[in-house]
């Protein structure tokens, strides 16, 4: 039976890359991490120490480096009630080996908060690292935003929700880009309404049952001119609200003159689509590339 974009439990994503964190023990690993850097001031009075906190990866010299590199800021997906930006360190090494400053998020999750506090802990995270990445090597002045599944939906609000971020410290967006790889949740206005498959009611849990929170935080309803290009990475096997929601997407990017490029990988699932960011020289990472200058 098709379900939405029903994620795996975390169980089993920890099960299928336990082989790849192995291997990063066994492989060179270039690149310095600087772990569990806090985002938001421990004096808030809704600081969380295990997910107001975050990863960052310079390449060996960055702090070094006149101009700075730029900066991919990574939000990990898990049906916005699950993941850790722990499970993703292969991702912030692989960039940081090819000349990209990472920074790897955690955010809050469902239950007990909602994906409007999720994202708001997303635009405190870039805000952030504007006023701080300079300090690690990167270019406050040329910062991307990437997110696969969940992660992709909270990486799109920030790339097209300029009063998301004039909320949470940011009077101008600067993101210069967004990746999308297999993204979820860009148009769960539309998927909440129709409810037509087994076991959409659990993303009641995250959205909450007021249609008017689910089209505010599906990024497909903020599209407008001059927003920052987008670049899709979708899976060929993948759910098809996830396809179904990134092609209108796309078409709505299209109507404003601005298109995205848009590749579909023949034969690969969802999970797949972020497992496969292990091999540095992978399509997403070659194209990545060309879209922040590294």
């Amino acid at each position: 039976m098709r379900r939405f974009f029903l994620l795996m439990p975390l169980a089993v994503l920890l099960a299928a890359v336990v082989v790849v964190l192995a291997t990063e023990y066994v492989v060179a690993r270039p690149g310095h991490r600087t772990k569990d850097v806090a985002y938001v001031p421990a004096s808030a009075p809704d600081f969380d120490k295990e997910r107001h906190i975050l990863d960052v990866y310079s390449p060996n010299g960055a702090a070094a480096k006149t101009a700075g590199y730029p900066v991919v800021l990574f939000i990990h997906g898990g049906s916005w009630t699950s993941g850790s930006k722990n499970i993703y360190t292969f991702i912030g090494r692989r960039l940081a080996k090819q000349g990209v400053v990472a920074v790897v998020i955690n955010y809050r999750l469902a239950p007990p908060v909602h994906v409007p506090e999720q994202a708001a802990d997303c635009a405190h995270a870039l805000a952030w690292t504007v006023t701080n990445i300079g300090r690690y090597g990167g270019d406050p002045a040329r910062i991307f935003v990437m997110g696969h599944s969940a992660g992709g939906g909270l990486a799109a609000l920030l790339a097209t929700d300029d009063a998301l971020l004039a909320r949470n410290g940011l009077p101008q967006n600067p993101v210069r880009g967004a990746i999308m790889d297999d993204p979820a949740g860009l148009d769960m206005y539309s998927y909440l309404k129709e409810m037509k498959y087994e076991g959409d009611q659990q993303y009641l849990v995250p959205f909450g049952k007021d249609p008017a929170v689910w089209k505010e935080q599906s990024a497909i309803y903020k599209i407008k001119p001059g927003m920052p290009p987008f670049m899709f990475f979708i899976g060929g096997e993948t759910y098809p609200s996830i396809s179904g929601s990134a092609g209108r997407f796309r078409d709505r990017l299209k109507v404003i003159g601005q298109p995205a490029q848009y590749t579909v990988l023949p034969g690969k699932h969802h999970i797949p689509m972020v497992l496969q960011l292990y091999w540095q020289h992978n399509i997403i990472y070659q194209e990545l590339l060309k879209m922040v200058g590294a």
